[in-house]
Parts: structure tokens; sequence; C-alpha cells
């Protein structure tokens, strides 16, 4: 596993996804800070990860469009599938090298905390509580965007699947409140309030390991194909 993590976390490093990433993620929340704090008056360092979490639906899909849709395009899978290591090992290795880029991310994000500090005292506490909220939703988005890429061999097709699903959770509790409770949006909206509470955390590390699962059951069985 730590062998694939690192390739894929150079191959983020060394090509222009990882930057992108990033570059989409700041240049957004940058605006979100903007608009929240300047505008607004607001010096809650929480509040921006609000627009934050609205904005993982967009930009996960591009950290995750291109892990198995990629190799399945250019043929490169069949390497994978011959490679000694098994399809856990693979899957786990891309998993925490994408969620590796989300950390690193999230560390660039307390710039903006320091800004605040001279405006007010922002509260690290509940800035911590956030942060680690907001990794927990990156991970289980970052496994569901693993998953639609394992099931097609085009990046756009994989970006749309996860942007739809993505969508469809901020959108449900507006129509269904016993849907609502299933939205891992929702579930998050707890933690920049300063509450880390047991339910979500097990709720959000439960659909990453579901998809995670699907994911490695998706290439097993192409792999017992070829």
């Amino acid at each position: 596993m730590f062998a694939v993590y690192k390739k894929e976390l150079k191959s983020y490093l060394l090509t222009s996804t990882g930057y992108i990433f990033i570059g989409l993620f700041l240049l957004m929340f940058s605006v979100c800070f903007i608009g929240t704090i300047f505008a607004s008056s607001v010096i809650n360092f929480e509040y921006l990860f609000e627009d934050g979490s609205n904005i993982l639906m967009f930009v996960i899909p591009v950290l995750t469009m291109r892990m198995f849709a990629e190799e399945r395009k250019l043929g490169t899978e069949q390497l994978l599938f011959t490679s000694p290591r098994s399809v856990w090992s693979i899957v786990l290795g891309k998993f925490f090298a994408a969620g590796t880029i989300v950390a690193i991310t999230e560390v660039l994000t307390l710039v903006y905390f320091v800004i605040l500090t001279f405006f007010g005292e922002p509260s690290f506490i509940v800035a911590i509580s956030t942060l680690a909220g907001f990794f927990l939703l990156s991970l289980a988005f970052i496994s569901f965007g693993m998953f639609a890429s394992s099931i097609t061999d085009n990046q756009m097709v994989a970006f749309i699947i996860s942007v739809a699903a993505f969508l469809a959770m901020y959108f449900v509790p507006m129509f269904s409140d016993v849907l609502g409770t299933f939205s891992l949006l929702r579930m998050f909206v707890k933690f920049p309030q300063g509450v880390v509470a047991l339910n979500e955390i097990v709720a959000f590390i439960s659909f990453a390991i579901l998809f995670i699962l699907l994911t490695v059951i998706v290439l097993q069985r192409r792999r017992q194909v070829k």
C-alpha cells in the first residue's frame, strides 16, 4: 500500500492535478472569506467551512476522477492487476494519497485563521473541531469519487457522477427531512458549532468504508475477467 501511496502522492505533486485542486479550493475559499468576513463583519473561522463544504462538491471530483478511469482508458490498469499488490493495497494507497492532498489544503487554510486574529479572537478549539469534521467529510467524498472513477473509463463521466451525487446530498434535505438525516453535508453542520458528535464521525467513516469496499469489489471482478 505504501508504494502505491507514494506513487500517487508524487503524481499529484508532480502533475497539475494536485495543484489544480488546491488552487481551485483556495480561490473559491478566498471569495467566501471576503464575502463572509469583510462584507458581513464576521470573524468566525468556522463559518468559512460552511461554504467550504459546498466547494468540496465540485473540487473533490477533480481530485478523484482520474484515479481508475485514466488507468483503464490508457490500458495501464492491466499492469496494476498483474502486479503482486492486492486490490486492497491499490485502493487504499490511492485513497490516502488523495486524503493527504486534502490535509495539505486544510493546513493552508490556517492562513485565514491567522488573518482573523488581527480582527478579533476566533476560537482555536472550534477551528480544530471544524477542520476535523471537514477532513472526515472530504474522505467520505473521496471514497465516492474513487468509486465513480472505478466504474468508467471516462474521467468526465466520473466527474459528473460524483458532482451529481454530492448535489443530491445538498438538495435532498430541502424536500425530505427523513432522507436529509442521511446527508453528509447536513451532518457536517455540527462541527462548525464546536460539537464533535460520535454519530456523525461514525457516519463519515462508515460511508468511506462502504465505498472503498465497493471500489475493491468492482476492481476485483474486473481483475478476474482479465
